[in-house]
């Protein structure tokens, strides 16, 4: 999978039909706490406080012209692909059928309804869920929108694309993964623009299925994946995004539950953002490899602030929330 400059710009452009240009500041109480210049690209100011947005649209968009005789989506997820893609369908018409693992985020699951998903539970965890919704893509005649897929990828690569058209210079990025839609997505940016910056995918240390997957050489799917960081909660490898962070991304780094919290921590009592989980990873990498970025431009995506509000708290309080 590849994108050309002129492919991420139309899909900005069908994007910014939607929602505006997420806007990425260089925080100098960031950088002096880390030693180096550090750039925040602000997904969090996305319409539903995540990345996802942009690959729900730029989806049911070629829906809607590949499949016209489509009537419903369904689709599986821990709350923020959920919303974007329930966001999308009901604009255009579709129903959407959202499934999300038993005890998911109470926030998450409320704003998808808003956003007009009609929601399921099933499973323990998120690959569960995900299999249900396939098979009852089967039985209803859904088209069923996996976690991965070029149409959504293509619209997710346009904030690494903002990014790296406003700051080129930038070294390193530090990207969150989960079904690795993020992490693809600045990588092929990166490769559309022609630029050297290199791309450091960060797992959490309880679901590190893409880390151990790049180090073996072979999809490697792991027994859990029970991290408070739920965007980033995925035990089965994606084969599609492998493919392309196995040779596009710098590397892969593990950070713990402690060092989420603490990157949640400061960048509300230095930026005064409120991130979730996934959200904080890439800042908890840089935090983590702060003195090999030095003296450096680095850029970490804050691709999401829906956290519920106990989690939150516990967090500000300096804990880290129990799952």
């Amino acid at each position: 999978m590849k994108f050309s400059k002129s492919e991420l710009e139309q899909a900005s452009e069908l994007i910014y039909q939607q929602m505006h240009a997420t806007p990425q500041y260089a925080w100098p109480l960031v950088g002096q706490e880390l030693g180096c210049e550090v750039w925040v690209k602000h997904e969090n100011h996305s319409p539903t406080g995540a990345f996802k947005v942009r690959g729900g649209i730029t989806f049911v968009d070629w829906v809607q012209r590949a499949h016209p005789e489509v009537t419903g989506l369904v689709t599986a997820t821990r709350g923020n692909h959920g919303q974007s893609q329930a966001r999308a369908a009901t604009r255009a018409g579709l129903s959407a059928n959202v499934y999300v693992p038993e005890g998911n985020s109470k926030e998450k699951n409320r704003a998808m309804k808003a956003f007009g998903a009609i929601l399921v539970e099933f499973g323990t965890d998120f690959d569960a869920a995900r299999l249900e919704a396939m098979a009852q893509a089967e039985l209803n005649n859904w088209l069923a929108v996996p976690p991965f897929h070029k149409e959504i990828v293509r619209g997710v690569a346009t904030y690494a694309f903002e990014m790296l058209s406003a700051a080129p210079h930038l070294d390193t990025i530090y990207v969150p993964i989960g079904c690795g839609s993020g992490l693809c997505g600045t990588i092929l940016a990166r490769d559309a623009l022609g630029l050297k910056t290199k791309i450091v995918g960060v797992v959490s240390e309880h679901a590190q299925t893409a880390k151990l997957s790049v180090e073996q050489g072979k999809l490697v799917e792991t027994n859990s994946a029970n991290t408070f960081a739920d965007g980033m909660a995925v035990r089965v490898p994606v084969k599609e995004a492998y493919d392309i962070y196995r040779h596009g991304a710098e590397r892969i780094i593990t950070v713990s539950e402690t060092e989420i919290g603490e990157a949640m921590r400061l960048y509300y009592r230095a930026i005064h953002q409120v991130s979730e989980g996934a959200g904080a990873a890439a800042l908890a990498g840089l935090m983590q490899e702060r003195e090999l970025m030095s003296g450096k431009a680095v850029g970490v995506i804050l691709t999401g602030g829906n956290i519920d509000t106990d989690q939150f708290l516990t967090v500000l309080g300096g804990d880290v929330p129990k799952v």
